[in-house]
């Protein structure tokens, strides 16, 4: 299933490396997010494509959930519009979920479109702070990226979901609008001890936000900074919340900082007075999240980031994730 906003050409290149792909799709489904630029008017040309037109921009997590209550299988696989597979992409993933009837979610390997070699993802990370990133991006490939291991989170550009799991954990929160939206469902989804396995051999082309303006756009710094709040409040567990929230706050003051020195003063106060004045709707959906948790307190502390390295830092310098 794809989301689509004003997606340009990427919506039909997608469709076109879809359409080659070994293991042939049960249904394609675009949600069409109210776009101006008429990129959804190719879609319905494809064989198997189903097109809904929403009328105005959900965002991504509302779409992709209604999507995912349209669909009758048991597997849900979701992609940008400005990713491509690889065509052996699908069967990759189903390949590695018949093989691991344990896990639940599973991410691919994202290569930057147009760049050889150089990684877009492995996946997401989450750290003790409330920082995310995708793991390895933009550096090149290495030998110990193509072995399948188990990661905290899948990347939503391009991932596998048990349709039952991720209905069963509610799905992308809707408040997210769109960012961290992944990593929020896969922090739930290992609260309730589910697992997610990266699959390094199915692959996809990355262009990479094609339709919010670029990793350092009001928009995004906005969404997923204030989305970066929400994300630990709801779901970091028990004492590691109140361990961390130190941590955390000083992580935000960080940000701030960081973005001020960078111009973005009025974008990043905005989006931290947002997420401040979300915290009791977000605690709200806290205490049934954790009411439901499985997961020891160990086993989500090994599955978390300890340290920041030089790359990540860097990467945190030049925008969200």
């Amino acid at each position: 299933m794809i989301v689509n906003w004003n997606s340009g050409a990427f919506l039909a290149r997608c469709l076109d490396h879809l359409a080659r792909q070994t293991f042939v799709p049960t249904q394609i489904l675009v949600f069409d997010n109210g776009s101006s630029d008429r990129s959804v008017e190719c879609a319905s040309r494809y064989p198997g494509v189903i097109v809904r037109l929403t009328g105005e921009n959900l965002g991504f997590a509302k779409a992709n959930n209604r999507a995912v209550a349209e669909a009758h299988t048991d597997f849900v696989a979701l992609l940008n519009a400005d990713a491509n597979p690889a065509p052996d992409w699908l069967e990759r993933l189903m390949a590695a979920a018949t093989a691991n009837p344990d896990v639940v979610s599973f991410a691919s390997r994202q290569m930057m479109d147009g760049a050889s070699g150089i990684l877009d993802g492995l996946g997401d990370a989450y750290h003790i702070s409330g920082l995310v990133w995708r793991v390895g991006f933009g550096r090149h490939i290495r030998p110990k990226d193509l072995l399948t291991r188990e990661i905290f989170s899948a990347c939503g550009a391009a991932a596998l979901y048990r349709r039952e799991a991720f209905v069963a954990a509610g799905g992308f929160d809707e408040d997210y609008f769109c960012y961290c939206e992944d990593v929020d469902l896969g922090f739930r989804l290992r609260l309730a001890g589910r697992r997610c396995l990266l699959v390094p051999d199915a692959v996809v082309f990355h262009h990479g936000a094609g339709s919010s303006g670029g990793h350092g756009s009001d928009f995004s710094i906005y969404h997923g900074h204030r989305n970066l709040v929400w994300t630990f409040f709801k779901d970091m567990p028990g004492a590691l919340f109140w361990l961390l929230l130190p941590i955390h706050i000083v992580q935000n003051l960080a940000m701030i900082a960081m973005f001020a020195m960078r111009g973005k003063t009025r974008v990043i106060l905005r989006s931290k007075w947002d997420a401040l004045r979300g915290l009791p709707r977000a605690w709200r959906k806290r205490r049934s999240i954790q009411a439901d948790r499985v997961a020891s307190l160990g086993q989500i502390w090994d599955a978390l980031e300890v340290h920041l390295t030089q790359s990540i830092r860097d990467r945190i310098r030049h925008g969200l994730r």
